[in-house]
Formats: C-alpha cells, sequence, structure tokens
C-alpha cells in the first residue's frame, strides 16, 4: 500500500458554507490560489446546482487552477451532476463528488426510503457521473453511524459502478478513533474490491476528535484525508489541515506517511483565509495560534534558551512563519520591500509593485516604522479593491466631545466618480461617520456585527475592523485597516457597501432575464 496521503481540502465547500457572509468569487479565487500552493491534491470548491453564483464561483475557479484537480459537489440526483459537470468542463483535470446518506436515522427519517432504494440510487448517480469523468469521488452520509453490514454493501456496489475514491465520513463527529480506525479495518477485510478505489476520510469536529479519527483511519489503510484550514465548516468545523500536515511531518518515523503540502504555506494561507472568512484564530490552536510558539514559563524559556527542541517539537519556520520582523521606513527603497516581500514567500505577481510602494510610504510616515505584516496587511487590502467600486472613501475628518458624548463628521464620498461631502452627528466617532457615510451615499446598511482588532503587534498595530451587514436577507462581511480605527470602520463601511452594490447589479440581471423569458413565452 502506499504510504502518500492524498489532500483533500473543503475549506472553499464545507468550509464556505458555515460562514456568516458568503465570500466573493474573487475572495473564493485568493483562497484557491492559496491552497494550490499550499499543494493540495483535490479542492472541493462548491456546490454549482445550489445557486447560480456557486456555480459561477466552481467555473471561475476551475479554469484558472492548474496544479490541483478540483471538485464539486453533487447530491445523488442528475441534474446536480450535470451542473457539476457543466461548471467543471473548462477545467484541464476535474472530479465529481456525489453522495447520499446511508446511514438508519438518515435513510428512514430524512430521506423516507428504505436501504436498498438508496443503494439504487447511490448506483445510477456514481454511472451517471462517469458519464463526465472517470473521477467520481461518492460519499456515504452519516458513515459513522451506519450499520456495518450496509456501509460494506454501499462501498462495494459503488466502486463496483465505477467510484474510484470512496469517502467514509463521520458526518456528526460522533464516533471515537478506536471505533472509527474499526470500521475503515473492517471495510479493508469485508469489502472484496477495496483495492481498486481510494479509501478517504472526512470527519467533523463535535467532539473534538476529527483531527484523531482522521489519523486513526490513514493508520488502518486510508489514504485521503478531507479537511479544511483552520478546521472551519459545519457546526464545530472539520479536520484541520494544517495539524493533518504537521503531524504526518513531525511523526514520520512513527506513521510513516507523507503528503504533497509545502508546510512553508500553512501560516499564510491559515492568516488569509482567518481574514477573508472573519473567522479568527484561537490563540491556542494547534500549529497556527498565537501561541503555538510561545513560552512563557521560567522553566520552558531556560530549556529553548539552551536547545529549542526541548520545547518546541517543530519550528515556526517550517510553517512558513517568520520572525524576522524587519522593520522599514520611509527611506527604505523598493528593493528593501521586494526583498521582504520575497522573504514572506510573495511571488511578483502576487501585488502590484507600485502601489504597494505607494501604500508603504503613506503608511510610513503615519507610523514612521512599517514592518512585515503591515505589508502583508496593505497586499491585502489591495486585493479587496475593484475598478467597479461604486464608492470610495476620499476623505474623512471626526471631532468627538467626550465631555458631551456627542462627534461630529465630514466625509468625501466618490460616488461613480463623482464626489459627495456630508456632515453627520453621532454617539461617538464611529457612529457619526457611518451616518455621515450614509447621508453622503443615500443608502442605510443594517451592521449586525462589528469587531475591532489589531492587524500586528503592539502600540505599532494597524486598527482592523471588520463589520457584518445584513441587506435583502444576505450577509456580506467589509473589513478595513487603518492606523486610525475610525478610518478604519469607515473603510469597513465602504467594502460592504460595495459587495451591496454588486449584489445589486446581479439581482437586476437576474430579473431583467426572467422579464425577457416571459415577454419571449407571451
Amino acid at each position: 500500500m502506499s504510504n502518500r496521503v492524498l489532500i483533500f481540502d473543503t475549506t472553499l465547500r464545507d468550509g464556505e458554507q458555515a460562514l456568516a457572509a458568503s465570500l466573493t468569487v474573487k475572495e473564493k479565487l485568493q483562497i484557491a490560489l492559496a491552497l494550490e500552493r499550499l499543494g493540495v491534491d483535490v479542492m472541493e470548491v462548491g456546490f454549482p446546482v445550489s445557486s447560480p453564483g456557486d456555480f459561477h464561483s466552481v467555473q471561475t475557479i476551475a479554469k484558472t487552477i492548474k496544479n490541483s484537480r478540483v471538485c464539486a459537489l453533487s447530491r445523488a440526483l442528475e441534474k446536480d451532476i450535470d451542473a457539476a459537470a457543466q461548471a467543471l468542463s473548462v477545467a484541464e483535470q476535474f472530479r465529481i463528488h456525489t453522495f447520499i446518506s446511508t446511514s438508519t436515522i438518515h435513510v428512514e427519517s430524512k430521506l423516507k426510503r428504505t436501504f436498498d432504494d438508496v443503494l439504487d440510487m447511490a448506483v445510477g448517480a456514481v454511472k451517471y457521473a462517469r458519464r463526465f469523468t472517470d473521477d467520481v469521488e461518492f460519499s456515504c452520509e452519516d458513515a459513522g453511524r451506519t450499520p456495518i453490514d450496509n456501509l460494506c454493501r454501499m462501498v462495494e456496489a459503488a466502486i463496483k459502478a465505477g467510484a474510484r475514491t470512496i469517502n467514509i465520513p463521520d458526518t456528526v463527529g460522533y464516533t471515537v478513533p478506536s471505533e472509527f480506525g474499526g470500521i475503515i479495518q473492517t471495510l479493508f477485510n469485508r469489502v472484496p474490491n477495496i483495492d481498486q478505489a481510494v479509501i478517504s476520510v472526512h470527519c467533523h469536529d463535535d467532539l473534538g476528535l476529527s483531527v484523531a479519527n482522521s489519523i486513526a483511519a490513514v493508520e488502518m489503510g486510508a489514504r485521503q484525508i478531507e479537511c479544511t484550514i483552520n478546521g472551519i465548516g459545519e457546526r464545530a468545523g472539520n479536520c484541520s489541515l494544517e495539524e493533518i500536515a504537521m503531524i504526518l511531518a513531525t511523526r514520520k518515523g512513527l506513521l510513516d506517511l507523507d503528503t504533497g503540502i509545502n508546510a512553508k504555506e500553512i501560516h499564510r494561507t491559515s492568516s488569509l483565509v482567518s481574514q477573508l472568512c472573519n473567522m479568527p484564530i484561537q490563540a491556542n490552536k494547534a500549529i497556527v495560534g498565537t501561541n503555538a510558539f510561545s513560552h512563557s514559563s521560567g522553566i520552558h524559556q531556560d530549556g529553548m534558551l539552551k536547545a529549542k527542541n526541548t520545547y518546541e517539537i517543530m519550528t515556526p519556520e517550517s510553517i512558513g512563519l517568520n520572525r524576522n520582523n524587519l522593520n522599514m521606513t520611509s527611506r527604505s527603497g523598493r528593493h528593501v520591500i521586494k526583498h521582504r516581500m520575497e522573504e514572506m514567500g510573495y511571488q511578483p505577481g502576487d501585488y502590484d509593485m507600485d502601489s504597494l510602494y505607494e501604500q508603504f510610504l503613506t503608511l510610513a510616515d503615519k507610523k514612521g516604522q512599517v514592518f512585515d505584516y503591515d505589508l502583508e496587511a496593505l497586499v491585502y487590502m489591495e486585493s479587496q479593491a475593484q475598478d467597479d467600486d461604486q464608492y470610495k472613501l476620499q476623505h474623512l475628518m471626526v471631532h468627538s466631545d467626550s465631555t458631551e458624548g456627542v462627534a461630529t463628521a465630514t466625509v468625501r464620498i466618490a460616488v461613480d466618480g463623482k464626489d459627495f461631502t456630508e456632515a453627520a452627528t453621532g454617539n461617538g466617532p464611529v457612529d457619526a461617520a457611518y451616518n455621515a457615510i450614509a447621508r453622503a451615499t443615500q443608502r442605510q446598511i443594517n451592521i449586525t456585527n462589528y469587531k475591532l482588532g489589531a492587524k500586528g503587534e503592539g502600540q505599532n498595530a494597524l486598527g482592523q475592523v471588520d463589520i457584518t451587514a445584513k441587506y435583502n436577507e444576505q450577509m456580506f462581511h467589509g473589513v478595513g485597516l487603518a492606523t486610525d480605527v475610525v478610518e478604519a470602520s469607515a473603510q469597513a463601511l465602504v467594502h460592504v457597501m460595495n459587495l451591496v452594490y454588486r449584489a445589486d447589479k446581479v439581482a437586476d440581471f437576474k430579473q431583467q432575464i426572467h422579464k425577457e423569458r416571459e415577454l419571449g413565452g407571451v
């Protein structure tokens, strides 16, 4: 049996569907490109039949990604498989992933069918998907609670129908490692054609056992692990990709298993997903938490000074976390900026040097010193700007009278290229700025969540504001970064407004198509 474990990333499908606000196509593409650099074997990027937006994002990613196999999800229904095949048809290589529930509680309570009916549907779906590609994956949803006899029957039938990957999900995170490993071992012992497929596992973290269950499974012969960056996903989340990658790398002597993951891309990919998905990483999170490589105890610090491996089983550099936060000033030239970007793993095509340097000089004048994390923040904000932005913040001035509790803000906003200046008061500077922006744009946004944080460390950190807003039953996430938290707040609101504007344009387009169809049918 091969000692190579395939990494199947589902950040953009299982991970994304659990977010408060959906990602834009551009944001999904950013994550997909980061996953490609990370070296994932397969990336599941959406559920095309679910919405026109999901179809478009899957198609866009499939057209762009070259070095990883792009996959889309479908139920065991022909219309779902058709949508997946159509969205993926532009890819150089792709996989269709179809699934159906197999546990008794799902079959009887959710599907209202018999197990034999479900078995027939699964076989039919796999055979239908094989019309479009020979790379078909089949999942037995809720396999962890499926009677083992039924699971063996289903796996054998799906392989016979043409599935080349069989996924065994612990959909509700119910099993413990010895139990889940036993399921995989039983399948290898009892399914006669199991050597004709790769056995995959997809474990959820409801009991905090997703990573442990996945490791138990590969010890029993599974050779694909389905996971997400930072473990994001439904409910308590999925198996964490970075934890799996570093367990297999760090304990290679014990497990003798490899992946194709470029571990030095872990930190950057983790940070990008956290930022775009508006899901902060807990400080004590394994591998990528801010405390993962911190040593507070005096005994630990003493040991580290004598030999790092006394208390560090892997180095921060091994996951791409560069401790060299070299500060730069307005006197630093372009060559210094380019060098620092290369040291952090960025390629010239990842950013526009002219734009980055101009923003760097502006920030350096404000802060005096600029650090590596500031450069990354500037690159991130540049990536969020789009040429078709309807709203652009040109000027913001705020006066706050703390004794009266009243603030006044004046803003100048470019709306479709025309400048509008308005002033407003509010209960504090952020409220005043938001009221002024609403007046200038004549658009009121319902903010459901406001979060203030920092990008960087100490007093030199940039203020970061994340807001979630609801508009026409859709949720939107905006982010702002600036030396001033009020300015960052204003940027975050303008970011959301541009997302809302694009959503309105899409809705208008759909409505126009609907009207044309109605007229055509008269």
